[in-house]
């Protein structure tokens, strides 16, 4: 049995302003042996990616049914990656790459947009987050910007915008955490521990 797609979560690289991030780039930073640079994942930690020119690059296939199979996982947040799916944007910091920054090119943001929005019409539950809002993002600047007002200045609505708790769960995540329980109850033991790990 497979976990329901509950979440689209947004990323950057983290890499400064203006500097072209390759499929092999992220490829190879998460799942190279860590005495190589990398995380020694066994999996990269996002599903696509939007270069600097706004297109829009595959990492880890997926279909578009309301599950994520174990195919599917990538390792972007530990505790989301059996129900999420990652996208990321190359940029996320300045050009001395010493702080956070909102470097989404117009091609960027015009691709995000439109994923975004195609996400939200192909699963109409959905809850989009940046990884910052993550329960256990633990201080994270990523994806550099405010997920909640950009998601508002293009039109999606509340329903489908996460909304991080404060001291307890907001009513829609327990809604989302409730039907998943009722859904899938095994996959989550099932899963390796090496998609628990986080981008």
């Amino acid at each position: 049995m497979n976990n329901k797609l509950n979440y689209l979560v947004l990323h950057c690289t983290a890499t400064p302003e203006g500097r072209p991030v390759s499929k092999d780039d992220i490829i190879r930073w998460h799942t190279s042996p860590v005495n190589l640079g990398g995380r020694g994942w066994n999996r990269p930690g996002y599903a696509d990616l939007i270069e600097l020119d706004g297109d829009l690059v595959n990492i880890i296939p997926f279909n578009t049914d309301d599950f994520v199979d174990q195919w599917e996982i990538s390792n972007g947040v530990v505790g989301l990656n059996g129900n999420a799916r990652h996208i990321v944007y190359a940029g996320g910091m300045d050009t001395e790459n010493k702080k956070p920054k909102d470097t989404r090119t117009k091609e960027q943001l015009a691709t995000l947009e439109v994923y975004v929005k195609y996400t939200i019409k192909r699963h109409p539950k959905i809850l989009v987050l940046g990884h910052n809002e993550a329960p256990n993002a633990h201080g994270k600047a990523c994806p550099s910007f405010n997920v909640g007002e950009w998601l508002r200045s293009i039109g999606v609505l509340d329903a489908n915008i996460y909304h991080k708790p404060v001291t307890e769960k907001s009513s829609a995540v327990a809604s989302v955490e409730t039907e998943n329980k009722e859904e899938a109850t095994t996959t989550t033991v099932e899963t390796n521990k090496n998609t628990e790990a986080e981008a």
